[in-house]
């Protein structure tokens, strides 16, 4: 099975890498830089646009910023041509209508369309662990695309038959996510406020029954000081913007969600959106030491 991917970001790029082990690949992202990791891959090819992606490629991923590049790149004309008889698995973190829109145009083209946001942040994706929410086609699908699944998700999870079945699955399990790491921040805040031994700190949670394999790793990035991003800031600022529309529409309330979504908004405007979402605590600092955080971070 020849693979395409189209966007080399810190999730594409590992996603890309685990693929590449294992199929031919042809990749492109418009910094071309990013393509550099595969120049030298045995079976990787680099292509100089999105459709030569697609005429290289049986299945092609998109793992895109936001609706804006998706509906540019993935709407091209010579893209469509080229993915006729071919499978489209858009990874992004978009919003339903984009997916949806993006499937009524490239359905009618002779392109098979399927959504596949993921969960996890940069560690599962290079380790191949992050967990699928595979929807727009049939469990038929699921189960024929499953060995190309396999090298990037822990578990390719079908969400149902209808685009946006598998982005509203995400938009939940991120509501779950987002407020938890929020909760962890705070409470390391507080920790430190009150004079604590941190790494103390550390212990007592790892030793408990709320620890996993991501409040490990978040609790020893802040013990660390460590804002090298895994999941950006900025990124976990867009996802609650896609779970508040999303609940807007449903008429759910969230108000955890909501009181997240102004912490990474503020985060964002006071510069911090490259910095690991865990360092939402910043925002839980007076402005006046703004300048004392900046020099402690370590992107």
């Amino acid at each position: 099975m020849r693979v395409g991917f189209l966007g080399l970001g810190s999730m594409g790029t590992p996603m890309a890498l685990n693929l590449a082990q294992h199929f031919p690949i042809t990749v492109w992202n418009r910094t071309a830089s990013k393509c550099d990791p595969f120049r030298s891959i045995p079976g990787a090819a680099v292509a100089d646009s999105p459709a030569a992606v697609a005429r290289q490629s049986d299945v092609v991923f998109a793992m895109l910023y936001d609706d804006s590049a998706c509906r540019t790149i993935l709407s091209d004309p010579a893209l469509t041509a080229a993915l006729r008889g071919k499978t489209l698995i858009n990874t992004s973190s978009v919003s339903v209508a984009c997916n949806q829109l993006l499937a009524a145009h490239l359905h009618p083209a002779g392109c098979r369309f399927l959504e596949m946001p993921v969960s996890g942040s940069r560690v599962p994706a290079e380790q191949g662990k992050l967990v699928g929410m595979l929807a727009g086609g049939s469990k038929e699908d699921a189960e024929r695309l499953a060995p190309l699944l396999g090298r990037v998700t822990a578990a390719a999870v079908h969400c149902g038959e209808e685009v946006g079945a598998g982005l509203r699955m995400k938009f939940a399990t991120n509501l779950f996510l987002i407020t938890m790491t929020a909760g962890l921040a705070e409470a390391m805040h507080l920790a430190r406020a009150q004079g604590l031994d941190v790494e103390a700190f550390a212990r007592v949670l790892d030793a408990g029954p709320m620890a996993s394999a991501y409040s490990r790793l978040k609790v020893a990035k802040m013990v660390a000081e460590d804002w090298a991003p895994q999941a950006a800031i900025a990124d976990c600022y867009n996802v609650t913007e896609l779970v508040q529309g999303a609940a807007a529409e449903a008429g759910a309330e969230t108000p955890l969600m909501t009181v997240c979504n102004g912490l990474y908004r503020e985060a964002v405007s006071r510069g911090f959106g490259g910095d690991d979402m865990i360092a939402i605590h910043k925002v839980m600092t007076p402005p006046e030491r703004d300048g004392e955080d900046n020099n402690d971070k370590k992107n």
